[in-house]
């Protein structure tokens, strides 16, 4: 029984490969137990995401938006339900194994930028490769790459507070991207920085799109899940609406 079952997931995980499919949900829970009530801040979600794609998870506060990031992230775990990653399901793997797909498969780019203050701006996109055992040379050469790509290479020598909050962004997204990840998953990428900045990084996720990155976005804001070619609503948990809008 237990060959049939891994049989079954190996013919899955093959098939969503063959699809192009780096994310697929099939009936995710996650519930947390609060005194005598059991609140279900993700229920039932089945969701599908290609190689490539531009996907805004859009909803209010409390609907669950942050935690199915979570799961897709791979830093919490679901309470039922299945989720395979690049193929591979996820809840057959080992911490080792889990660290990887938070290391490689997947760039986070959060909200309050998360950067060291003491390390320089090259540096800190330096880190997650220190993490994957490249040489010293390697590491910098992929972080100037990276840091080109956000545009940010005459700034690489300075440390964060020496950088204005738009820029502080640029070196995270550009963390995110040094370890050449297959997803680049953003939490609320503009919502510490004003307007115009907020314009100016949205135009940076906007080209790394048009180079084939494949690119979650998770924000409340329906003016910056526009700039995403699929909105997928969240409301109480459930997907109340998925769509294509570009």
């Amino acid at each position: 029984m237990a060959q049939a079952i891994a049989t079954e997931e190996e013919r899955i995980g093959e098939q969503l490969r063959r699809d192009g499919t780096v994310i697929r949900t099939f009936d995710l829970w996650k519930t947390y137990t609060m005194g005598d009530q059991q609140i279900h801040a993700v229920s039932g979600v089945s969701i599908q995401i290609q190689k490539g794609e531009y996907v805004a998870i859009m909803g209010p506060s409390g609907s669950g938006k942050s935690t199915l990031m979570n799961l897709i992230g791979c830093l919490d775990t679901p309470t039922a339900g299945q989720y395979y990653i690049a193929g591979r399901l996820v809840s057959n793997m080992n911490d080792d194994e889990l660290a990887h797909i938070r290391n490689k498969e997947i760039g986070f780019v959060f909200q309050t930028f998360n950067l060291l203050p003491r390390l320089t701006a090259l540096q800190n996109v330096e880190l997650p490769l220190v993490y994957a055992g490249l040489t010293p040379q390697a590491r910098t050469r992929r972080a100037q790459e990276a840091m080109k790509e956000v545009d940010l290479l005459p700034r690489m020598y300075h440390k964060p507070n020496e950088l204005s909050g738009g820029q502080r962004q640029r070196v995270a997204i550009a963390r995110a991207l040094a370890g050449d990840p297959s997803i680049l998953l953003a939490d609320e990428p503009t919502g510490n920085l004003d307007s115009a900045t907020g314009v100016e990084i949205m135009a940076v996720f906007d080209d790394l799109h048009r180079q084939g990155n494949t690119i979650i976005l998770v924000t409340h804001e329906a003016d910056i899940a526009t700039h995403a070619h699929r909105v997928i609503h969240v409301r109480d948990g459930k997907v109340e609406k998925d769509e294509k809008i570009k």
